[in-house]
């Protein structure tokens, strides 16, 4: 099956949008139908799948977090998710706004203040209102939303982004198992994988939306008492900001994603640097050094803590509900982050993934956490605990309510919640939409606006059946196929690394340029060429008078081997290809390429650029130029291109596609 062949026609992949939809619809039903009932069943489903499986959920975690840490910092750190020579799509900034905002902001706003609050008064080892307890509480929420956190979406999105910009695969979760079964990925095997990725997107996605807009009555309540807090509010806060994110969704990823997680990003911030000001700033930053170091002195025991020996439902509702809901939300995650990381190398990806978002995060909790315990234990706020225990999602507006300028912290803060609802629902539709595509990366409108109206209604339904209690059953029990993929994707993309890390030895030799010229002025020849800095039209006069006809005759002595070589023209230059059974062996292109001039020879020459015959393979540009060659030193390149390549055919330890040049 070629990969013309195995594209997908049509702007919706039946076998995975029509499973994804029938399962989403008759859940919806089936909860409108007996709310109560409903309830009943996703408590009893929560309780199960919590004692039954939370070792799983915990061991996988602990894996995908080793995995990810292991990869980046090996010598398979160096390649690029894309061709060799691509380049980041967005600046380091924006990458990480964007990345920030799909991922948790809503869950740092929610729990930020409600989480160290509600440890300190019900820790699970220490005693209540204590000091140890104030230890503890922080050491919990930074280990619940640390590392292990952005290990799962950033091992979610390295396979995609390596899968799809690295070999030409669909922009979706079954590409990561093509090193495992191969193009059975086009087939049911594949379609059932994205199917769960979807189901599990969507319900993870509902969980972070019930949360926001819970929050959000909690602030309008707080802020004109006369708006109540219900779920018909919440239900209608839903529609309306469903309707905000339809249209940024409508907008697409630069214009609408983009510019709102920037807009998040700055308001964040904001909040941040006003809290830290009003508040205890130098207990802050001594509670962030101490917090920090006693994570990371118990990262290891609290990762495979499961309180076996004592009898508590605190690790479903916490540690568990946290990972699970962060696993159910992967293939969003993964995907969007993945979206935005073409260009950026493994190690780059996974610094940026895991250090910076951590580093934010636990800024985050000792701004916000570590302040709000200070004003109970130093300044006797003990009415925030009561509080907080009554309403979780009024815990950020009670706190404001112990700071000056309560009222403005309030406004902006809700306005900051509408905003990663915003984008958490744009983007996400962004996600699924794809994912039902078959991994297309443009689709029609009418799509990304049915995944963006689903989402709110999914989220209104669990609210009815329920509110947190149902969204973390759906969210758990969302997350457990999916950890199972995860860990079936991590095994392929290790595989596919090791392949291309086979690669990568045999064709060192080839990443030079061997430049055999012919003669004994050879040496001269190539010095003057470090002087010379030819226009557009003079390269690619070399490339049409010598490259071709030295390519033209490869292909005439390869014919006499029964070899097929197709020779391309291209705008800028030409491509030869080699294919057998329909399948491509071998890419050798010479593109006409424009460089700046290097700063060592701009006293020289008035030019600021020039123009260069670059070579290329199919995994990217390889370092080096042929202008000035010969036909017959552009044929014995190829050639040794050629050879290095079937050398690593013949003794690959598996095959992976190659089909990434632009």
């Amino acid at each position: 099956m070629t990969n013309s062949q195995r594209t997908i026609t049509g702007a919706v992949l039946l076998p995975v949008f029509v499973p994804a939809v029938v399962i989403t619809l008759l859940l919806i039903l089936g909860t409108l139908s007996n709310p109560e009932l409903a309830g009943e069943v996703f408590k009893s489903a929560l309780a199960w799948v919590t004692e039954t499986f939370g070792w799983f959920y915990m061991l996988a975690t602990a894996v995908f977090l080793v995995f990810i840490i292991c990869v980046g910092f090996s010598s398979w750190g160096n390649i690029r998710l894309g061709p060799d020579h691509a380049e980041p799509q967005y600046s380091f900034p924006a990458w990480f706004a964007m990345l920030f905002s799909a991922g948790y902001g809503i869950a740092l706003l929610f729990f930020g203040v409600a989480e160290p609050v509600l440890h300190f008064s019900q820790p699970p080892n220490a005693t209540a209102e204590t000091v140890q307890a104030a230890r503890e509480a922080m050491q919990i929420a930074y280990f619940h939303w640390g590392l292990h956190i952005w290990g799962i979406y950033g091992l979610m999105g390295l396979v995609l982004a390596y899968f799809a910009f690295r070999h030409g695969l669909p922009l979706s979760v079954r590409s990561a198992l093509y090193p495992l079964i191969g193009d059975r990925i086009y087939g049911p095997i594949g379609h059932a994988v994205d199917v769960f990725a979807i189901l599990g997107t969507l319900f993870g996605l509902a969980t972070t939306l019930g949360l926001s807009v819970t929050q959000i009555n909690a602030g309008l309540h707080y802020l004109w008492e006369d708006i109540p807090i219900s779920t018909t509010v919440q239900i209608t806060a839903i529609a309306l900001i469903t309707v905000a994110a339809i249209g940024s969704v409508v907008a697409g990823m630069d214009k609408g994603v983009k510019n709102l997680s920037i807009l998040n990003m700055v308001l964040a911030v904001f909040l941040m640097g006003i809290v830290f000001l009003v508040g205890p700033s130098i207990h802050i930053l001594d509670a962030f050094v101490q917090n920090t170091g006693a994570y990371l002195g118990n990262i290891v025991s609290r990762t495979f803590n499961l309180q076996a020996y004592t009898q508590s439902d605190w690790i479903g509702n916490w540690t568990l509900f946290i990972f699970a809901w962060t696993i159910a939300w992967a293939p969003f995650v993964g995907l969007f982050i993945a979206k935005i990381s073409r260009g950026r190398t493994i190690r780059q990806f996974v610094f940026g993934v895991l250090v910076v978002p951590t580093t934010f995060t636990f800024l985050w909790f000792a701004i916000f956490g570590d302040t709000a315990l200070y004003l109970i234990m130093e300044q006797g706020k003990q009415v925030l605990i009561g509080e907080v225990q009554a309403d979780h999602a009024v815990a950020l507006f009670e706190f404001y309510d112990l700071l000056p300028w309560s009222t403005f912290l309030s406004v902006i803060t809700v306005f900051l919640i509408i905003t990663f609802f915003v984008t958490s629902s744009d983007s996400g539709s962004l996600v699924v939409d794809s994912l039902a595509s078959g991994g297309a990366h443009e689709t029609p409108i009418w799509q990304r606006v049915f995944w963006a109206s689903l989402e709110g209604v999914i989220a209104s339904t669990l609210l009815l059946a329920g509110g947190l209690s149902a969204l973390q059953t759906m969210s758990i029990l969302a997350a457990l196929p999916f950890a199972i993929i995860m860990l079936l994707a991590a095994l392929g993309l290790w595989r596919a690394l090791v392949i291309e890390g086979h690669r990568g030895a045999t064709l060192v030799a080839a990443a030079a340029p061997v430049r055999a010229f012919s003669n004994e002025t050879s040496w001269r020849k190539r010095l003057s060429a470090l002087f010379k800095f030819p226009e557009q039209a003079k390269i690619e006069h070399f490339i049409k008078e010598v490259v071709t006809p030295a390519m033209e005759e490869v292909q005439k002595e390869l014919a006499i081997h029964d070899w097929k070589a197709n020779i391309t023209a291209e705008d800028n230059g030409v491509t030869f290809q080699l294919e057998r059974d329909e399948k491509l062996d071998f890419f050798y292109q010479v593109l006409a390429t424009e460089h700046q001039v290097p700063d060592v020879h701009a006293d020289g020459t008035t030019l600021a650029t020039h123009w260069q015959a670059d070579v290329y393979i199919r995994n990217g540009a390889l370092g080096y130029e042929l202008y000035g060659c010969s036909r017959d030193e552009v044929i014995r390149d190829l050639i040794d291109q050629l050879e290095q390549y079937f050398n690593f055919v013949d003794a690959a330890p598996g095959h992976l596609p190659w089909n990434t040049v632009s």
